[in-house]
């Protein structure tokens, strides 16, 4: 009689387990990016981290499709916040760039700037501002006959100029108005002895 030895079939080997790094990677590299990506100056980091977020969430979903991994909802998560972080980012320059080009506009625009001082007054006490380069000059004319007019050019920011009109000692009322580039940027008016008329800050 033959006896017969039974085949042992072998186990199949372990299936590897998941590997959900790239697909996490890349969604925490999306967050943190949409997290900065509207912060001025520190914004600009979001940039290679929204871009690498992509890649890496793109990596992540096409191991998933491979079966090689099992994170699809992480990775297509990582896409989506590393496309909101980059569309924040070009919202961002934009910005950024129409305000440095309306600061370059401002730098260099030319102003013709009339002073003019009116009222029943006889004198008055003028100051007005000037301008050298980026340097803002304050001139004073002492006792000047009203009515009082004086044209100024200036090339860049009026922020700080000034203009004052003090009544003489004699009283009366005085009226001062400062036009800029053909309009009425301010006018104020005092009456009475050393009162004073304030058209700063126009």
């Amino acid at each position: 009689m033959t006896d017969y030895t039974p085949i042992q079939q072998q186990a199949a080997p372990p299936a590897a387990p998941p590997r959900n790094g790239l697909g996490t990677a890349g969604f925490v590299l999306g967050l943190v990016g949409l997290v900065i990506a509207p912060i001025p100056l520190a914004g600009v980091a979001a940039w290679p981290l929204a871009v690498l977020g992509l890649i890496l969430s793109a990596v992540g979903i096409a191991r998933v499709r491979s079966g090689k991994a099992t994170n699809k909802g992480l990775a297509i998560a990582g896409v989506v916040l590393s496309l909101l972080a980059l569309v924040v980012s070009v919202l961002w320059l934009v910005v950024i760039g129409k305000v440095i080009n309306d600061v370059n506009e401002q730098a260099t625009q030319h102003h013709t700037i009339v002073y003019e001082v009116s009222g029943n007054a006889k004198t008055a006490d003028i100051d007005y501002s000037t301008f050298d380069r980026n340097t803002i000059l304050i001139n004073t004319e002492a006792g000047a006959a009203v009515p009082w007019t004086r044209t100024v050019e200036a090339t860049g920011f009026l922020a700080g100029a000034q203009f004052t009109a003090t009544a003489g000692p004699d009283g009366g009322s005085v009226t001062c108005k400062v036009v800029v580039d053909g309009k009425e940027a301010k006018t104020a008016t005092a009456a009475g002895p050393g009162a004073v008329a304030g058209c700063t800050g126009f």
